[in-house]
């Protein structure tokens, strides 16, 4: 038997004789509980695993591995999200089709995780990019299309005309294509959306039903932001003549705004349009020529910027006045009509009331273009604030004629009440959240199963032609006019409609979020040939019961996976709402990395200081200009440690153990070849620790052990209690703790304690501990000792509590909440005995000298606190 860890002596045998028994094929029982362990659908890159990834992959293994043990059918599966623009880009650069380097890529990741001992059920796994797959994608597109939430309609969208794309806003970096650096431009094409604003209410309210970090929900909340509010209508305040002209001609004459402070509306003293606003048109006509050519050289500058930027609260406000006032309807004031790029069409009305004395952002911008600023909330006991107010609270309307004095929530309603009675406006509830689009016009996607006839009528695709195939193609770069590389293929383009005649194909393809927000339900299915997957299989794992992920997918992926899980419940296909009962973030594990200073004209990221460089890179630079910093393991940034390499050098359950050790789940970590020294040397101890009770090892231990307390079999049953706890608690870095106060107390109790059945208890507890953590050394122990299989069959060890109760307890006790003493008391001791004892001490009865006992505060088996004065 070894007595210390050496992984290159036992670790590769471990992981082929786990292979040979198909060891983590998912067992089904209906007498048992179910556990479904899921990590983020990966998307298998060429840099293949780092480190930092394995991060959220051994703490789910180790989870998965204990509900294993505790008796759970556990599904723990692995896929690979292989569509979009990543592996596209990646693709044309290196002139390779995408799909045999998504599948050389994919074979990578699955042999770095069997490396570090991931236990996947890989007979379940998929590829997006499989037709088998994605078949049933676009069958779930068509059921969206049958309900009516999936549209088309003409979009702008940003226009790349260097790489002739159409980019993603989160490709759009201060107006500027993120790979190319062009400076993008506006484009409008027709697109495919889903309606999933339908369910922006239901995906608020069941925030409430999950286990997810408070801070991924509140993200989700905002991202989806309900307000409450009025929408009401107003006019332009046009000439006679032009009001008659432009309703002869149909033309529009009045907007609509929303606003959820309606009890401000006193104090408006300007409004905005977004320079997309259809009301521009007819304003435009009633503008002279001066003014109407600073409109129209305003909208063009805001469609060469990005939403982000437009809505940048940092940036300095821009806008321009359009010539013309509207009417507030509450006491027909006249106010001017501005249009600034901070306000969107697509969100609201694209139209806003001003009232800068309780907005921030109109103050700022009324500041910038010297315009009125009228107070109408004051503080019930203060004074009319000279600087924007814009408080609710303990607030009440000034300046709001027969309206003064009402505090804010009573003059909400009454004004919301008065609006409606004149059918001037209505109370509302609107989202912020948009539809989601999904159309790429690129090659590597999912196509959408959509047919147009010679008329433009749009057909789906029948169940029995799905799934539409991506063809062959030697190129796939995008097409240069805007249309997907797919448009230029007359074989796929051209096909019979439904009616017999000639008709074309959708060429847009979808974007891979619409793959990746229904894979968690294939795998409780995978090998279905008739239907995306079967309800009662689907009823018997999910939800997924642990979803672990990188917090930077807080939103979208997370977001449309609960929309489509929604209507497939709606559907009656799925048995859940909600698809992730618990949601679990990872940090990110960082290394020292090469940077140095920006040039005045280098183009950054927001918020971005330095330039982050190669090793290379760094060495061409003189002393004084190197810098090094802490960031996340990149290829780009030279500073990616591989599994390979970790592995080779200490070991995969060393790895295991240090990821798990160095810190909580959730924070961000350094990456350290101390810390993974001091993993092997703390395996190395358990292998010694094994090897010398081997001697007193008796596999007979439960049929002798019964009725026996000692100190060993107590620190055996706190050492399960905690791992449990912890494991449980996804609190990785206190369980690994647990295990090494475990190992220093037996080492301890071996030189005072001589009961091999008791140490036999704890050899087997500890081996049975480890498993989860540490599975190679585990497996390899457990043979050592003479047993056959492997600890994945072990029973997870269940704590006496009586045993793993401690005989004495350390009290604290403080005088006036300072620690003055500390008492050995036996556990269990009543507060009575606690007090007197408290009283009782020397040390205590010195500081009471002179005072008058107040009051005295016990907490059982942890403190007496004495008031007194």
């Amino acid at each position: 038997m070894p007595d210390r860890y050496e992984p290159g002596a036992f670790e590769a045998k471990w992981r082929t004789r786990w292979k040979e028994a198909d060891l983590y094929k998912t067992r089904e029982d209906d007498g048992k509980p179910k556990f479904y362990a899921l990590d983020f659908f990966p998307y298998p890159s060429g840099a293949g695993l780092s480190v930092g990834h394995c991060r959220n992959y051994i703490p789910t293994d180790v989870m998965a591995r204990a509900k294993f043990m505790q008796g759970y059918c556990v599904l723990h599966p692995m896929g690979f999200d292989a569509f979009g623009l990543p592996a596209e880009n990646e693709a044309i650069k290196r002139k390779s089709h995408p799909a045999p380097m998504i599948d050389r890529y994919a074979q990578r990741y699955e042999d770095q995780m069997n490396l570090v001992g991931i236990g996947y059920d890989w007979s379940r796994s998929f590829k997006s990019c499989e037709p088998s797959y994605y078949k049933w994608t676009q069958w779930i597109f068509k059921l969206l299309y049958e309900r009516g939430l999936a549209y088309r309609k003409m979009a702008t969208v940003n226009w790349d005309p260097i790489d002739k794309t159409v980019l993603a806003d989160e490709e759009v970096i201060a107006g500027r294509a993120e790979r190319s650096g062009a400076l993008v431009e506006k484009k409008e094409i027709p697109q495919w959306y889903f309606r999933i604003t339908a369910y922006a209410q239901q995906l608020i309210d069941d925030l409430d039903d999950i286990d997810w970090p408070e801070g991924i929900k509140a993200q989700q909340r905002n991202w989806i932001g309900r307000s409450e509010g009025v929408e009401f209508e107003m006019t332009l305040d046009l000439p006679k003549e032009a009001e008659e002209d432009f309703a002869v001609k149909e033309k529009p004459t009045t907007f609509r705004v929303f606003t959820t402070r309606i009890d401000t509306v006193f104090g408006m003293t300007f409004c905005v349009l977004s320079p997309e606003h259809p009301l521009l048109e007819t304003i435009l006509k009633n503008s002279s020529t001066e003014q109407k050519a600073a409109v129209e050289a305003y909208q063009a500058a805001a469609r060469e910027k990005s939403e982000a930027e437009r809505t940048d609260d940092t940036r300095q406000k821009t806008g321009v006045f359009t010539g013309v006032y509207a009417i507030n309807p509450m006491n027909g004031a006249k106010v001017p009509v501005w249009i600034a790029d901070y306000v969107l069409a697509n969100y609201g009305t694209g139209a806003i009331m001003a009232v800068p004395a309780h907005d921030e952002r109109d103050w700022e911008f009324a500041k910038t273009f010297g315009l009125e600023i009228i107070p109408v909330i004051r503080p019930v006991d203060g004074d009319i604030p000279s600087e924007c107010w814009a408080s609710k609270e303990a607030a009440v309307l000034c300046n709001s004629g027969i309206y003064d004095g009402l505090p804010v929530a009573e003059a909400q309603a009454r004004l919301g009440e008065w609006m409606e009675m004149r059918e001037i406006g209505e109370r509302k509830v609107l989202y912020k959240l948009r539809d989601w689009l999904i159309s790429r016009q690129r090659y590597w996607g999912c196509p959408i199963p959509v047919m147009y006839t010679a008329d433009g009528e749009e057909q789906l695709v029948p169940d029995d032609a799905l799934p539409v195939e991506l063809p062959e193609v030697e190129s796939y770069e995008p097409s240069g006019d805007g249309s997907s590389p797919l448009a230029g293929i007359p074989e796929f383009v051209n096909v019979t409609d439904l009616d017999g005649r000639l008709g074309r194909r959708e060429t847009d393809t979808m974007g891979g979020f619409a793959c990746s927000s229904w894979y968690f339900l294939r795998f409780c299915d995978p090998h279905n040939a008739d239907a995306a997957f079967d309800p009662k299989r689907v009823a018997e794992w999910m939800p997924v019961d642990c979803y672990v992920g990188g917090a930077e997918h807080a939103v979208m992926h997370l977001l449309y996976a609960r929309f489509w899980t929604k209507v497939l419940y709606d559907a009656g296909l799925c048995a859940v709402k909600e698809p992730f009962k618990r949601l679990m973030n990872q940090g990110q594990v960082l290394n020292l990395t090469p940077y140095r200073f920006a040039r005045e004209d280098e183009r950054l990221a927001p918020g971005e200081e330095g330039v982050l460089i190669t090793p290379e890179e760094a060495a061409e630079l003189a002393d004084e200009q190197k810098f090094f910093r802490w960031a996340r393991m990149s290829k780009s940034k030279g500073n990616v440690v591989t599994p390979e390499e970790a592995v080779e050098h200490y070991g995969a359950d060393a790895l295991r153990i240090y990821e798990l050790f160095v810190a909580p789940f959730e924070a961000d970590v350094q990456w350290s070849s101390d810390g993974m020294n001091g993993a092997v040397r703390f395996l190395s101890r358990i292998f010694k620790l094994v090897d010398d009770l081997k001697p007193a090892y008796d596999p007979e231990w439960r049929s002798k052990i019964a009725g026996t307390e000692n100190a060993v079999r107590r620190a055996t049953h706190q050492a399960i209690e905690k791992a449990t706890s912890d494991i449980e608690r996804f609190a990785f870095n206190t369980y690994i703790s647990a295990m090494m106060i475990y190992v220093n107390k037996l080492s301890d109790l071996r030189k005072s304690v001589d009961d091999s059945a008791s140490f036999s208890e704890a050899v087997d507890t500890l081996i049975a501990l480890l498993a989860p953590a540490a599975p190679h050394s585990a497996d390899e122990l457990w043979e050592s000792l003479g047993h056959e299989g492997f600890t994945y069959h072990l029973a997870w060890p269940v704590s006496d509590p009586n045993l793993a109760a401690e005989d004495s307890v350390t009290i604290a006790v403080q005088i006036n909440g300072k620690l003055r003493d500390t008492l050995e008391m036996p556990a269990g001791a009543s507060n009575e005995d606690l007090e007197a004892a408290a009283r009782a001490s020397e040390k205590v009865a010195g500081h009471l000298e002179g005072k008058t006992i107040r009051k005295v505060i016990v907490i059982p088996g942890k403190l007496v606190n004495v008031v007194a004065n």
